[in-house]
């Protein structure tokens, strides 16, 4: 029988690591989910003899190569995008909600999707449901279009027998995600525009036009030295007229060097922090951040996910290392049977305000519904601070497009009024 290798986490948050035998995955998470094991790791064992790995292929469950043509090896693994996501979502809890059973539910939203992809995975996930396996281990097979968030909300609908609850909550919060996600983006159009255009207009300026005025000086200013601004202006222009590779080498190696720092764990710690500190937009992505996790602790403690599985469920998915690291530290005081709040007011990344909620929450026994709160109270700041940041940029960015182009022209005007008056002598 086939080896894999696992680690889980118990009913008390502590790790547990180690090796169970198995017909396949599927039944190897089967076994641990009823020892009451909370699982974050399941893979085969390294070097196992060939003919377990053939008996794993085989067994009941397995997963079973098809002949031919292979789609996902042509194009690659589907994924759901998290639109279409959240409507399937909400789609399946009104369905459940309406007394259809979970089978019945996926063929009828397979049936009337025009998505490909979606219509492809919902098929897979329903033939699975049909076979035995769990809803939760259906979408465990598409870990691209499902992340840990949603396969561990799904899992303890499952454990609660409230499944169309659970997934109300998970659309809730998909909509709401998606919502900040596109206030931030919408905060970052308008500058993003702006500064386009003032680089082509001075990119424009460098290349036609200053060329022109500097054959100007040199015939009729010849081996009179040019102002010190002009000079700088006349150095860039060449560079960006007869040297352009230097500037597109320049990009080149500020990229690498980006990607080189974020594939490391502490240049992504970095990166978010300077990212978590900018002027302008660093408070936007630390309330964004603080209304995540609020948001995302808040609807796993009241779907019924123990806080330590909360925790790391919260540390995997939070996509930036300065919570992620704030969010480990909490996590390993919870687990030594301290509260949340002091270890949280200890990271530095969360204000006072949030502090005192949680401690309010923790001693009345609403730690769910204060969360809830402050995700609200902190996706309204967010609304307040993307209005805010967008009227202030606007000016901003017309005063910095007239600062460059008026240092441009002001450069190329001081050599003119040698050459008026050398005209006039």
């Amino acid at each position: 029988m086939p080896l894999f290798l696992y680690t889980a986490m118990d009913a008390s948050g502590k790790e547990k690591k180690g090796k169970i035998d198995a017909p396949a995955e599927d039944a190897a998470a089967v076994e641990l989910k009823k020892q009451g094991l909370f699982i974050t790791m399941i893979k085969p064992a390294k070097g196992a003899p060939k003919e377990k790995q053939k008996e794993a292929s085989s067994a009941p469950g397995a997963k079973k190569k098809k002949k031919g043509f292979d789609l996902n090896i042509a194009i690659g693994t589907p994924v759901i995008k998290r639109k279409d996501l959240t409507i399937f979502t909400r789609q399946l809890a009104i369905l459940l909600d309406a007394g259809l059973p979970l089978i019945r539910s996926l063929r009828t939203l397979e049936k009337q999707s025009k998505n490909p992809i979606l219509k492809q995975i919902l098929a897979a996930s329903a033939d699975s449901v049909e076979s035995g396996s769990t809803f939760s281990e259906a979408l465990a097979q598409h870990p691209k279009s499902f992340d840990k968030l949603y396969l561990n909300m799904i899992r303890a609908g499952e454990a609660a027998g409230a499944m169309e609850v659970i997934l109300n909550r998970l659309a809730v919060f998909m909509e709401k995600a998606a919502r900040i996600a596109g206030k931030v983006k919408s905060a970052l159009i308008y500058p993003t525009v702006v500064f386009s255009i003032a680089m082509l207009v001075t990119s424009g300026l460098m290349i036609f036009i200053v060329p022109n005025f500097k054959k100007i000086f040199d015939e009729l200013l010849a081996g009179e030295p040019l102002p010190e601004l002009t000079q700088f202006v006349m150095m860039i222009s060449a560079i960006l007229q007869k040297q352009i590779w230097l500037v597109g080498v320049a990009i080149a190696a500020i990229f690498m060097i980006y990607k080189v720092t974020n594939s490391t764990k502490t240049g992504r710690w970095g990166i978010d922090w300077v990212k978590y500190n900018m002027p302008l937009f660093g408070p936007i992505i630390s309330k964004t951040a603080i209304s995540r996790f609020s948001r995302t602790l808040g609807t796993l403690m009241s779907s019924g996910v123990p806080i330590l599985n909360a925790l790391h469920i919260i540390k995997e998915t939070a996509g930036n290392e300065v919570v992620s690291s704030a969010v480990q530290k909490v996590h390993d005081a919870v687990k030594e049977g301290e509260g949340i709040a002091a270890p949280l007011g200890a990271s530095g990344i969360f204000p006072q305000m949030v502090i005192s909620m949680i401690e309010v929450g923790e001693e009345t026994g609403k730690l769910p519904e204060m969360l809830e709160k402050i995700a609200d109270t902190y996706e309204d700041e967010v609304d307040n601070a993307v209005g805010a940041l967008t009227s202030m940029i606007e000016p901003l960015m017309i005063v910095g497009l007239a600062v460059i182009v008026g240092t441009i022209v002001i450069a190329l005007f001081m050599p003119l009024t040698k050459i008026i008056d050398k005209l006039g002598k």
